[in-house]
């Protein structure tokens, strides 16, 4: 359980809750832990995707060692993609393919330490960075997102974390964990504080597009004239295909802080020590991004705001639970655990490890995230299964409830 509170990753918390989990015939495994809808068939990759890689992998031509920096023509396919939503154009040279967005995240918090540095973090937040950062002896400053700010940050009490050895903040946008996505003027703002700083924005956009509230996606690179914008994505959940692991790093900086010649050199020579993406992969990705038909795309939103709104509704029936904010993106909300109402239950990672031995149910406990007595649930599979997991979850808190409910 301790190996589940901190310094550990989502994947590696969800391995240690599989261990609890019982067999039982008239009982499966739910998992709300993991973001992954490949695994449900109301998300489905586009066939035209699948299409796009066997035709690449049968030509016969893309055995061999890609660039260390991507193909050139997949890069720049990410380029004009990335593009359409940006007041400047890209060109394939700010794009490097990384295995994954998680390779993304390494990339750009390697090309940013150096000795003594540090980084703002959101609190809670994608645990890899910390990890990453770790391994990189990056000191790590979190800065919190507010629930009741919609999980917007105070800025002033982020600018006053930083000092003269800060090298960038962290935006996540769709948001992971809070399923939030930030409004045009508040990521005006950061970009704003991160100038006045002298720092990048290092833009987590692996969720970029999912978003189905009020807020519509706004890239932080809309903002690369104000401040250096390092823009991290992939092909993993606008296309459901989490496995393919093609990822991407891009620098969306026209005023040029990133094109200086050292910069690029130190970037390039450390592609040159990473492994990317299969060559016949990148070769797919401009058939993929150019071809996918907006049907596609709206049809996963539908499903996602399905599970969205069942998740909110169904959890603030639950006693002891509370999702303070209706998620408008991504696939995952933070729900505020109140212990007060439950008993045998000491904290988040307590209730996590006995729901998944009680009821096979999984959800991460949001000490993993970095926020205590909070739970990160995971809407993006399908609608009965997760019914049936927020049902489980009822029982569950009834079960424990102070107070005894007669009809449970």
């Amino acid at each position: 359980m301790a190996k589940a509170g901190g310094g550990s990753s989502i994947k590696g918390t969800i391995g240690l809750l599989m261990g609890m989990v019982q067999e039982n015939d008239d009982k499966r495994v739910i998992s709300l832990g993991m973001g992954d809808p490949s695994a449900y068939p109301c998300f489905q990759r586009p066939a035209l995707a699948e299409q796009a890689v066997v035709e690449a992998l049968r030509c016969g031509k893309l055995n061999g060692y890609a660039p260390t920096v991507g193909l050139v023509h997949a890069r720049k396919a990410i380029a004009d993609y990335l593009a359409r939503d940006l007041p400047y154009d890209l060109t394939a040279d700010d794009v490097y393919i990384t295995s994954g967005c998680t390779q993304a995240i390494d990339v750009a918090l390697t090309m940013l330490t150096r000795s003594g540095a540090n980084i703002l973090l959101p609190r809670p937040g994608f645990p890899i960075y910390e990890l990453t950062a770790g391994f990189r002896h990056l000191e790590v400053r979190h800065y919190d997102l507010v629930p009741e700010r919609n999980w917007e940050a105070d800025l002033e009490a982020v600018e006053s974390l930083a000092d003269q050895n800060t090298v960038g903040v962290v935006v996540i946008n769709p948001g992971n964990p809070c399923g939030n996505v930030y409004s045009y003027q508040y990521l005006k703002n950061v970009a704003e504080m991160a100038k006045k700083l002298r720092v990048p924005v290092i833009a987590d956009e692996v969720y970029g597009h999912l978003t189905f509230g009020s807020n519509p996606f706004v890239p932080m690179g809309t903002f690369g004239a104000t401040a250096p914008i390092l823009t991290l994505g992939s092909l993993s959940k606008r296309w459901i295909v989490p496995g393919w692991r093609l990822g991407w790093f891009v620098t969306m900086d026209p005023c040029g802080a990133f094109k200086q010649p050292k910069v690029v050199e130190r970037i390039m020579k450390y592609c040159d020590t990473m492994g990317g993406p299969p060559t016949f992969l990148q070769a797919a990705v401009p058939n993929i991004i150019e071809q996918t038909n907006k049907a596609f795309h709206a049809k996963t939103l539908d499903q996602l705001e399905l599970g969205a709104n069942i998740l909110y509704e169904v959890v603030n029936e639950i006693p002891g639970l509370h999702c303070p904010y209706k998620p408008q993106g991504a696939m995952a909300a933070m729900v505020k655990l109140d212990l007060s109402v439950l008993e045998d239950i000491s904290n988040d990672m307590d209730f996590c490890f006995k729901l998944a031995k009680e009821e096979n149910v999984i959800v991460v406990p949001g000490v993993a995230l970095g926020l205590k007595g909070w739970l990160r649930f995971v809407f993006s599979i399908d609608p009965a299964s997760l019914r049936e997991a927020l049902g489980r979850i009822k029982v569950f808190c009834c079960r424990h409830s102070k107070t005894v409910l007669s009809e449970y």
